[in-house]
Parts: structure tokens; C-alpha cells; sequence
């Protein structure tokens, strides 16, 4: 994200708390510029503009410093699209390192019943929402107010100022070679010491660089755990108080100088960056799967369209096929009719004829011309007939034609039921893979705990070293002022008991206490003294 990005961010919260219309637009009486420009009252002054018209009289177990540092680890983790807001994963990302930085344990629960609350919200809080999440005390339970703002203070440098590491630690200086106990607070470009932790009078800088180098030291000069920072102009050597801590500091600013060789970001950039992109490839795998499914859906539609419309071209034909053997039976049975009344007329015309040649050898003529037409009637008695005969191959052609139907609207149904199965695969082998996702997430959640908890470990080694190292100094303190108690009193005895023996010849030293009230070699015990003194004192300055 560019510093424009995170700018844009802030000027948008002050922007919708000045714009009290809604119309998009700020008149210029409400806008004030500034010459010297600084990341730092920028935010100021945009949670200024924006904080009492939206968090207003609300009773918080924050102060206002710790809700403006909230806001601006809001502005760090939320998405990059308006309005702001913070997704569960980030929330969750915040709570944990706000929950670890009061030395606290997670519990899992408390983010469940918070996620079941989310789901209603589309699983994203603003920025006022998780300031009052934060500030009503709901994951800091068991926890005084100075302990949480403490939390919120180590989240807010580490996330917002880049502080990766910081401590005491004794540094050499390059004039007077003495060693001084500095705080140092490492960031990814540079290495900052001060007079104490509370940042107030800073002393200097060490500037890192990819040229830049650090290495471990022999114990030399009374002081262990040595290491050697070598920037591009300066040397600079460091005692810590331990080995641990000195190997801390070695692997950090190590770490800090190959990301300025391969000019990468800080670790929580990078790491933000990593959540993010993950996200958006989950995102784009869900809507991957279903836009599969959905093309999956509309051809089983489409076939069950196109399954549908043969049925329908079954029964039609399988109507028409009917209604064609109606007509068909119809038409045999008429012709059965007429060809049994025409027989039966025959019959009796021939009877009759028979009568008549009997009766009637005259009308021979006429006999043979109605013979005549019962032949033209015989024939074409013979081409009904035969016109019968094409119309039962006809119908056992329909009949034929019915069976290819039938037979292929089964292979229709075998392939259906293929593409059924196939789908049936296709969503088996969809499961299977959410499920192996959701192995590989659970392995990744059990990793990150364990680490977590490896984290809590050396962090409860550190405090414990810690308080080892200052019972230390407390007794080296009391031995030292004890020392310095006796020395002064050995002196002032010896003064008193020195031997009264014969005056020198030479010339007498004149001191405050009169004339040879001194030897030689006492004067110069006193002067080693008193410039030890002198030097003591400047070395506690």
C-alpha cells in the first residue's frame, strides 16, 4: 500500500464527519492546510475532526490516545475500498496480538460468539464499531486500564511507526570510549537510541543500509555479549545484557538489512499483503466454483429442456401414429362394408340373372354387359385391396418408425443418466478438494498457534531475564556505593594517623591545611583520587 493509499484513508474518515449533509461535498471554511508536513499530526488532526461527532459521550475503558492509535491500526488493516471496513480475518489478527502484547491467553469462544454476531454485519466492523469492541473491555477481561493501553501502545508502534525490536542495551562511545546505557528502538531503515524508554532526549541514529553489516564480538574490556553494528560511515559496538538478547538483536537488524538488499517491505506489511492476496484467491476460488456449478446447473437444465421437448415429440407422433390407425381402421371397415354389400348384390343380381336366362334367353346381351360391369367392379375391388395392402406396410412402417423413436429416446435416457453420473463425479471430487482445503487451513491455524505459543515462552523467558539482570545491577549498585563509602573512610583515617617524622630540606608544599601538611606522595594519592572521582561522575551524567 502506498503512502497516498494510507493517506486517502484518513482524509476520507475526516471528510465524512465534516460532509454533515451527505452531498459529497465540504465547504473550504472547514478545511485548514498545513505547511510542515507530518504523517503523524496528519492523523491527529483528520481523528480531530472525525472522533467527537461519531464516538460522542460513549463511556469507554479506553482513553482517547488509545482510541486514536485503534484508529489508525484500523486504517492499516482494513480494505482497500469505501466505505472502510475491517474483515474477520484482520479483526481477529488484531485481537490476537492486542491479546498477547498484555500477556494474556487467546480464548477461542469469545472470537465465536463475536464471529456469530459479524454474520449479520457481512463478517466486517467500521472503525468506531471495533474502537468500542476494544473499549468495552470485552477481550481484555482481568486486565487493568494501564495494562491495556500498554497492549494497544506495542500493537500501534509495532504496526504504525515500524518499531521491530526494542531495549535497553550499553553502547561505546566513539570519543570518550565509555559505555552508556541507551534504549534503542530498531525500525527498518535506521536504529534509534535514547536516554530512556520514554523517547524523551534522543542521542542519535545508526542508518541501515544493504551495505551494512553486524557481527558478533569477543567479551573484551569488562563487558560480554558484544557485537559490532558496521554501517557506511560509523562502527558502532553494543553490550546486551545476555546471550539471548544479543542474538535477538543480531538476527533482527541482520533481518532488517536483507530486506533493504531485496527492497522489501517491513514483516507486517508483507504479511498483511500475504492475508490479503490469500483472500482475494479464496474469493476468486469460491466464485470460480460457483460459476462451475451454476454452468453445471444450466446444461442440466438445458438437457432436461431438451429431454423434455423429445418427450413431447414422442407423444405427438405417438398421437398422430394413433389417430392415423383410427383413420386407418376406419377406412378398412368401410371397405369391408361396401365389399360385403356389394357381394351380397351380386348375389341377388345373379339370382335374378339366373331367373331371367332361364326365363329370359333375349336378354342374353344385357347379362353379358352386367357381367362386363361386375368385372370393371372386380377390379377395382382388386385395387381397394390393394390400396388396403399398401396402408398395412404403411402402418408397419409408422410402426417401425415408432420402435426407432423408442429406441432412441433410451440411448437419450443412457446418456442422461452418463451426465448424471458425471455430475455426481464432478461434485464428489468438489468436496474432496473443500475438504483438503480445510485440512490445509487447520494445519496452518494449528502452526500459527504453536508459534504463538513459542512466542509467549520467550516472552515470559525475557521478562524473566529481565528481572534477573536488574536484582544484578541493584546489588553491583550497593556493592559499588559501599566501596566508595570505605575508600572514603580508609583516607580519612590515614590522614588522621599519619606519623609526625622530620621535616624536608627542600622546599615546603603549601596546601589548605598549611605548610607540609602533605607529603609528596600523598598529594598524588589525593589527585588519583580526586580525578577518579571526576571521572566517575562524568560517566554517571
Amino acid at each position: 500500500m502506498t503512502l497516498r493509499d494510507e493517506l486517502l484513508k484518513s482524509i476520507w474518515h475526516a471528510f465524512t464527519a465534516l460532509d454533515v449533509d451527505k452531498s459529497g461535498k465540504v465547504s473550504k471554511s472547514q478545511l485548514k492546510a498545513k505547511d510542515n508536513f507530518d504523517r503523524q499530526d496528519f492523523n491527529k488532526m483528520c481523528w480531530t475532526l472525525c472522533f467527537r461527532k461519531n464516538l460522542g459521550q460513549k463511556k469507554l475503558f479506553i482513553s482517547n490516545d488509545d482510541a486514536f492509535k485503534i484508529w489508525c491500526i484500523f486504517n492499516f488493516l482494513c480494505e482497500d475500498r469505501y466505505p472502510l471496513v475491517i474483515v474477520t480475518e484482520e479483526i481477529e489478527y488484531f485481537l490476537r496480538k492486542l491479546t498477547e502484547a498484555m500477556g494474556g491467553s487467546w480464548v477461542e469462544e469469545r472470537f465465536e460468539d463475536l464471529k456469530l454476531e459479524l454474520s449479520s454485519k457481512q463478517q466486517c466492523l467500521n472503525v468506531w464499531e471495533l474502537i468500542t469492541l476494544v473499549g468495552s473491555g470485552q477481550f481484555s477481561k482481568g486486565m487493568d486500564q494501564p495494562t491495556l493501553s500498554m497492549g494497544i501502545s506495542e500493537v500501534y508502534q509495532e504496526l504504525i511507526l515500524d518499531v521491530l525490536k526494542q531495549g535497553y542495551m550499553m553502547k561505546k562511545g566513539h570519543k570518550r570510549k565509555n559505555w552508556t546505557e541507551r534504549w534503542f528502538v530498531l525500525k527498518p531503515g535506521f536504529i534509534s537510541y535514547y536516554v530512556g524508554e520514554d523517547l524523551a532526549e534522543k542521542k542519535g541514529d545508526i542508518p541501515l543500509d544493504g551495505s551494512c553489516s553486524v557481527e558478533s564480538l569477543q567479551d573484551k574490556e569488562g563487558k560480554k555479549c558484544l557485537f559490532l553494528i558496521k554501517s557506511s560511515h560509523k562502527s558502532f559496538e553494543i553490550s546486551a545484557s545476555d546471550k539471548k538478547k544479543k542474538q535477538e538483536w543480531i538476527q533482527a537488524i541482520q533481518m532488517c538489512v536483507n530486506l533493504l538488499r531485496l527492497s522489501r517491505p517491513a514483516p507486517h506489511h508483507e504479511a498483511r499483503q500475504k492475508r490479503r492476496d490469500l483472500r482475494l484467491r479464496q474469493q476468486a476460488e469460491q466464485e470460480e466454483l460457483e460459476l462451475r456449478m451454476r454452468e453445471l446447473q444450466t446444461a442440466n437444465e438445458a438437457k432436461q429442456s431438451e429431454l423434455e421437448n423429445m418427450r413431447k415429440a414422442l407423444e405427438e407422433a405417438a398421437a398422430n401414429a394413433a389417430e392415423e390407425e383410427k383413420k386407418r381402421l376406419l377406412t378398412h371397415t368401410e371397405l369391408q362394408d361396401r365389399y360385403r354389400t356389394e357381394l351380397e348384390r351380386e348375389k341377388m343380381v345373379r339370382q335374378q340373372m339366373e331367373e331371367q336366362v332361364a326365363q329370359k334367353s333375349t336378354e342374353l346381351e344385357q347379362y353379358l354387359q352386367r357381367v362386363q360391369e361386375l368385372e370393371d367392379m372386380y377390379h377395382k375391388l382388386e385395387e381397394a385391396l390393394e390400396e388396403e395392402r399398401r396402408a398395412r406396410q404403411d402402418e408397419e412402417t409408422v410402426r417401425k418408425l415408432q420402435g426407432r423413436l423408442l429406441e432412441e429416446e433410451a440411448e437419450k435416457r443412457a446418456e442422461l443418466e452418463q451426465i448424471h453420473l458425471r455430475q455426481q463425479r464432478a461434485i464428489s471430487e468438489t468436496e474432496a478438494e473443500k475438504q483438503e482445503l480445510e485440512k490445509e487451513r487447520l494445519a496452518k491455524e494449528s502452526a500459527l498457534q504453536a508459534a504463538m505459543k513459542q512466542l509467549e515462552e520467550l516472552e515470559q523467558e525475557r521478562q524473566g531475564a529481565l528481572e534477573q539482570y536488574q536484582t544484578v545491577m541493584k546489588k553491583l549498585e550497593d556493592a559499588t556505593n559501599n566501596t566508595k563509602s570505605w575508600k572514603h573512610k580508609v583516607a580519612q583515617q590515614e590522614g588522621m594517623l599519619r606519623l609526625i617524622q622530620p621535616g624536608s630540606k627542600g622546599p615546603q608544599n603549601i596546601t589548605n591545611w598549611g605548610p607540609a601538611a602533605f607529603s609528596d606522595v600523598e598529594l598524588n594519592l589525593r589527585e588519583k583520587q580526586w580525578q577518579e572521582m571526576k571521572n566517575q561522575a562524568a560517566q554517571a551524567q
